[in-house]
């Protein structure tokens, strides 16, 4: 078993490592380690190296800040990379304010989605030829956001088996139970949609229908102001949404578009604090790199915890071929009628040592697919603004954007994207 990560400098490859390492019965390996930042890299690989001491299995830990001398044979690709997050995210952030769009996270869709966007793909699909000529039996797993838009950009360049992970399936369902007060095992539900904007279309507790008594929680304040966003928004869509208010806030036009409406429906940090990310995000990452250097050092302890991730479900399962369910972001082979058809959504997927088994859904309620095609749209010409290196395009997916259109003129939104481009320019270069 060969497990590579790309960006193994990420908070995330800590939880990752435990998670393969608790695998029973995978008893030996290769981690394959890769980061452009040789100093993180480092770290990463005495963590992981404590983590597989701590298992007593045979684990071999190599890194290298050139992936092609490590990645070779793989049979899972981990992808966490971040490009140029600290030099942009305050870039991101002030020049859309000063056109009055108010982001909270900007990762995914508006602008700071876009210019994300703009600065991932070139570098990611470098990799992803690199994993097809020196990995041609791997499959990818991605966790770096964009999510629709790296896992859309992946499908159009390369037949390698892709799928998108994110943990807001999961961890939502898990809230829906707390919020409901019913054991998680006994709750029933169904979920669909694409990544950050999946909807739980069933809710049931023993054959009872759990949105009536959702709604009727939802009417006190308090009980509101723990997710203020999306439980408004259920009230009104009749579904709840997988990702949290600061998130869903800026892919649709309702919340964020005068500042009245975020100071009523926005909450502090994740649940809608405008700025967050961006003033949040250098502290972050600053404080996972003591964190790591606390675990080294054994400073503080370290743990060998299962996390709620899927990348070591879907190892297992097809390591041990026993069949498991997550959820993943995969190509819409007709999975969800009322979505694009090539575009990418995020459904259960059937895991075992065939890979991964995208599994029929249906159609969804359409005025929530409606909301998830206007997603996709940005998603659409984002990927492609990249894939034929057209400024044009990509200044287009800004245009339709629900919150940018929300809030800005054609005329508005093309001068920010003017003043954004130029002030990224030595970041996203292949654009013409």
């Amino acid at each position: 078993m060969k497990v590579s990560i790309i960006g193994a400098g990420s908070m995330f490859t800590r939880a990752l490592a435990v998670d393969i390492l608790t695998i029973e019965g995978l008893d030996g390996g290769v981690f394959a380690l890769v980061d452009i930042d040789a100093g993180r890299l480092e770290l990463a690989r005495q963590l992981v190296e404590m983590a597989v001491a701590k298992t007593g299995k045979n684990w071999q830990v190599i890194a290298s800040t050139d992936r092609r001398e490590v990645i070779g044979d793989s049979d899972f690709v981990i992808n966490q990379i971040e490009v140029s997050g600290l030099a942009t995210v305050r870039l991101d952030y002030e020049i859309p304010l000063k056109y009055g769009v108010k982001q909270c996270i900007g990762d995914t869709l508006g602008p700071g989605g876009l210019f994300k966007t703009l600065r991932t793909l070139p570098p990611w699909l470098e990799i992803v030829r690199d994993i097809e000529d020196l990995a041609p039996n791997a499959i990818i797993l991605n966790y770096t956001n964009p999510m629709s838009a790296v896992v859309l950009a992946t499908t159009r360049v390369t037949d390698l088996p892709i799928v998108g992970l994110c943990h807001s399936v999961q961890g939502s369902s898990k809230q829906l139970a707390d919020m409901l007060e019913v054991p998680y095992e006994e709750l029933k539900w169904e979920c669909a949609g694409i990544n950050h904007m999946a909807w739980f279309t069933t809710l049931e507790h023993k054959g009872r229908d759990m949105y009536p008594v959702l709604k009727e929680k939802a009417k006190d304040p308090e009980f509101l102001a723990r997710d203020p966003v999306r439980l408004d928004a259920m009230l009104y869509l009749g579904a709840f949404v997988t990702e949290s208010s600061g998130h869903f806030s800026e892919y649709i036009p309702y919340y964020r578009k005068r500042q009245d409406l975020i100071d009523k429906h926005c909450g502090q940090g994740y649940n809608g604090e405008t700025g967050f990310y961006a003033n949040n995000w250098p502290t972050w990452r600053a404080r996972n790199d003591r964190e790591i250097q606390a675990f080294v050092s054994g400073e503080k302890e370290f743990t060998l915890q299962r996390s709620h991730e899927y990348a070591a479900v879907i190892i297992e399962a097809v390591f041990k071929n026993e069949p498991r369910v997550i959820y993943g972001s995969v190509k819409n082979t007709g999975l969800i009628e009322n979505l694009p058809q090539d575009g990418i959504v995020e459904v259960a997927c059937l895991i075992n040592r065939n890979g991964i088994n995208p599994c029929y859904f249906g159609r969804l309620p359409e005025h929530l697919a409606a909301l998830n095609r206007s997603n996709m749209a940005f998603f659409e010409l984002a990927v492609e603004a990249v894939l034929q290196k057209d400024r044009e395009m990509a200044m287009r997916a800004l245009m339709v954007d629900p919150l940018t259109a929300a809030v800005c003129s054609l005329g508005e939104i093309k001068a920010m994207f003017d003043e954004l481009f130029e002030a990224q320019r030595d970041y996203i270069a292949e654009l013409k």
